[in-house]
C-alpha cells in the first residue's frame, strides 16, 4: 500500500513531505532579494519549458514580449533560481529551477516566483511545484502540451482562452487541493483517477469513464486531461 501512495503522489511530493517534517534541509533566512530575468526567444519557432520550485508561491501567466520574463522574490540565499536557455535548430529549450540543495529552512521565509510565457509561441510546458501556493493562467498561451505535478499546497490551472490548436495535458496532485478552471466553448474531455483524495466535478457530465462538456464532439478543439488526483481534492469546474 505504501509503495502505490507513493507512486501516485509521486518523488516530488515526497520531498516536499521530508522538507516539512525535517523543519531545516540547509539554507539561512537573509535579507529579501528582489531580482528580475528575461530570456529572448534566440530564433526559436517553439519551446520546452520546464519549471521546477521546491518551496513558495509560483504564479505562471502569458503576456510576455520575450520567451520568459521574470520577477523572483526570495530571503534565503541558496533558493536563487537557475535560469538556463539553449536553441537548437528552431526549438528553444527553457528551464527555471529552485537548486535542490536549497530546500530549507522552513519558518519565516519568502519564495516568490512571478513568471511571465510568451503567448504566440507554441510550447510545451511541465511544471513542478513543492510545498506552497500555485496559480497558473494558461488559457492564452499557446500549448501544444502540459504536464503538472503538484505537491503540498492548494494549486489553480485557470484554462480559460481561445484555444486554437488542440492540448494534452497531464495532472498529477499531491496532497492538498488543485482546481482546474475550464472552458465551455471548446470541447473538454477528462479522464480522472482517485488516489486517496475525491475529485469534485460542476458542470461536466458523466461520460463513460470521462467528464465532457457540451461542446465536446462537435467542437473543434479538444483539451483534453488525464488527472491523478493524491491526497486530497481535485476540482474541476466549467466556466461560461
Amino acid at each position: 500500500m505504501g509503495k502505490q501512495i507513493a507512486r501516485r503522489i509521486g518523488p516530488l511530493t515526497i520531498l516536499a513531505v521530508e522538507v516539512l517534517l525535517s523543519g531545516c534541509a540547509g539554507g539561512k533566512v537573509g535579507d529579501l532579494r528582489m531580482e528580475s530575468q528575461s530570456v529572448e526567444l534566440g530564433g526559436a519557432e517553439s519551446a520546452q519549458v520546464e519549471l521546477h520550485m521546491g518551496v513558495g508561491e509560483l504564479k505562471v501567466s502569458g503576456g510576455a514580449n520575450k520567451l520568459l520574463e521574470a520577477d523572483f522574490l526570495y530571503n534565503v540565499a541558496s533558493w536563487r533560481p537557475e535560469v538556463k536557455y539553449e536553441v537548437s535548430g528552431r526549438q528553444g529549450r527553457l528551464s527555471v529551477k529552485q537548486p535542490p540543495q536549497g530546500v530549507g529552512p522552513i519558518g519565516n521565509t519568502r519564495n516568490e516566483w512571478n513568471l511571465a510565457l510568451n503567448s504566440q509561441l507554441p510550447i510545451d510546458l511541465k511544471i513542478e511545484a513543492g510545498v506552497g501556493k500555485s496559480n497558473f493562467e494558461l488559457g492564452d498561451l499557446a500549448l501544444t502540451r502540459l504536464d503538472v505535478q503538484t505537491g503540498v499546497g492548494e494549486a489553480t490551472l485557470d484554462l480559460i482562452g481561445d484555444w486554437k490548436r488542440d492540448l494534452d495535458a497531464n495532472i498529477r496532485g499531491g496532497i492538498g487541493q488543485v482546481t482546474l478552471r475550464l472552458p465551455s466553448k471548446v470541447g473538454v474531455h477528462v479522464e480522472a483517477q482517485k488516489g486517496i483524495g475525491n475529485i469534485q466535478v460542476s458542470g461536466l457530465k458523466k461520460e463513460g469513464n470521462a467528464y465532457v462538456n457540451d461542446a465536446f464532439r462537435n467542437s473543434k478543439v479538444t483539451l483534453n486531461f488525464e488527472i491523478q488526483a493524491g491526497i486530497g481534492e481535485i476540482r474541476l469546474e466549467l466556466v461560461d
